[in-house]
């Protein structure tokens, strides 16, 4: 586990909760790191509170448009100074994944991009229903080989693709969402993984929501310690 990280899907826009989840989410035992994502950042009160926050955070936007829109989007989170992941679309393509490394290395050398490949809400069945023709396996790799090459820091894909990856790119950040703890609904995710068979595919980092955030947040997060034997 070591350098391993937790990312805790903050995913409401009561600022109640959310302060909630940071206070009741911390571990001596591993980093734990809370992800925002467009719920929070877009609720009155969630851009302010991120402007203030004292601690390192990823925002989970996954930006995609033309290049110079996407600059823009970029140049307008330069305030949030302990923003430390950000996510962008590997369908915005080579040019928009290039740019928007390039400009966040001016901003914050600090800042680690992270390209989004296929949500973990759908399957084979439903890129195809898009319009793929490839497996999510193979689109996973190609778009892998497209945010590698655009220079950005990372990936985020399901644990499920996560070894196909890491054979081919030994030292890429892999961030792995659609984690459940052992028992736990599957809800709206298509390809999920426990935490402990998540980290046996030598993934980075992964995302947990509403193992650890729904009902009791610090009995949650001993049961994800015990669990990965922590």
């Amino acid at each position: 586990m070591k350098n391993k990280i937790i990312f805790v899907a903050c995913d409401t826009s009561d600022l109640r909760k959310i302060k909630t989840i940071v206070k009741n989410t911390k571990s001596n035992k591993v980093k734990i790191i809370p992800k925002f994502g467009l719920q929070f950042f877009y609720s009155k009160q969630g851009r302010r509170f991120l402007e203030n926050y004292k601690n390192d955070f990823w925002l989970d936007l996954k930006i995609n448009d033309i290049p110079q829109t996407a600059l823009s989007a970029i140049d307008s989170l330069k305030d949030l100074k302990k923003c430390k992941y950000i996510t962008v679309h590997a369908n915005g393509g080579f040019e928009m994944l290039k740019a928007i490394k390039k400009k966040c290395y001016k901003i914050n050398r600090d800042l680690k991009i992270l390209g989004v490949t296929i949500l973990t809400s759908l399957n084979n069945k439903s890129v195809k229903e898009i319009g793929y023709t490839k497996t999510v396996n193979q689109l996973v790799l190609k778009q892998a080989k497209l945010i590698k090459k655009s220079g950005c820091d990372g990936i985020v894909c399901s644990a499920q693709e996560a070894h196909i990856v890491r054979k081919k790119y030994n030292k890429f950040l892999i961030i792995t969402p659609g984690i459940r703890l052992p028992g736990d609904k599957s809800n709206d995710q298509s390809r999920i993984m426990t935490p402990k068979d998540a980290f046996q595919n030598k993934v980075s980092g992964i995302v947990i929501g509403r193992s650890l955030t729904k009902g009791n947040i610090k009995n949650n997060i001993k049961k994800l310690l015990d669990h990965l034997d922590l």
